[in-house]
């Protein structure tokens, strides 16, 4: 027994050096899983144009259930809970708006109208152009097999960034991120230069609505020449077919001529089908 202790003492203390240097692996991981969870919220801060007082609301937005998971946490520590409520206030807001914008359309169009607006890839397009599948906080293998691409992940993590951003600041700046953002499009925009007073998109908009037919969707057709000599085409599509394409020296100018185009076939195949 009396040779065998030095080697059991020597091989406790090979145990305890390797525990020791596990413990400090792994602390400094956490640190620097910290620092990068910080570090995406004030990225993501800088897009939403929204600096919020209590930053951890961000930080669990941005935290996808795969990412708990493969730090062994609880999935209640994921944006899920805040996708819930985001869900809820953007139901609201949206609600409200168009309820306001439209003070001729009955409760069924409101409904569509929201629909069109607040479902899966429309959430995921304001997703992508936030740049948000940057910071989402995602495990490996998720990232791997494209999930800072995936719709339901964008659309979930803009959802969270809505409940976030309400539980922060409350529902005044909820209202002012969302019309720079989904609502965008259905604001008031100018007139064209070489167009009169009418916002055709609105118009268009409008129209569909009354018919039941959904929310237009443009789509950049081409844009060619140097970019202070842009021209752009962009097409309309409506139910899903295309309509008619405008041009422009910029994306709303083009958008407008497909829009006032749309509105003149749209109205004039109404009223032959109605003679």
């Amino acid at each position: 027994m009396s040779k065998r202790h030095p080697i059991l003492q020597k091989l406790r203390r090979v145990a305890a050096t390797l525990f020791f240097r596990l413990k400090r692996g792994a602390s400094r991981n956490a640190v620097n899983r910290t620092a990068a969870e910080r570090e995406n919220a004030r990225q993501v801060q800088k897009y939403i144009n929204y600096r919020f007082k209590n930053p951890d609301y961000l930080i669990t937005a941005l935290k996808h259930r795969s990412y708990v998971y493969s730090r062994e946490q609880s999935g209640v520590y994921s944006n899920e809970r805040l996708e819930f409520l985001g869900d809820a206030v953007l139901d609201l807001v949206v609600g409200e708006f168009i309820y306001d914008k439209y003070p001729r359309c009955r409760e069924g169009q409101l409904t569509q109208l929201r629909s069109t607006l607040v479902n899966r890839k429309a959430l995921a397009r304001q997703a992508r152009e936030m740049k948000l599948g940057r910071f989402v906080l995602l495990s490996s293998s998720e990232a791997r097999s494209g999930g800072r691409f995936r719709h339901s992940i964008l659309s979930d993590a803009y959802e969270s960034i809505i409940g976030a951003i309400y539980l922060d600041g409350g529902l005044q700046p909820v209202r002012r991120f969302l019309h720079r953002t989904l609502l965008q499009e259905l604001n008031d925009e100018r007139p064209t230069d070489d167009d009169d007073s009418r916002n055709y998109k609105s118009a268009l908009l409008e129209f569909t609505q009354g018919e039941g037919i959904g929310q237009p969707e443009y789509r950049i057709d081409s844009a060619v020449g140097p970019d202070h000599e842009k021209v752009f085409t962009i097409e309309v599509f409506v139910a899903g077919n295309a309509v008619s394409k405008g041009t422009g020296t910029s994306k709303k100018n083009a958008e407008q001529d497909a829009a006032r185009q749309a509105v003149e076939r749209l109205q004039s195949a109404r009223d032959s089908e109605g003679s």
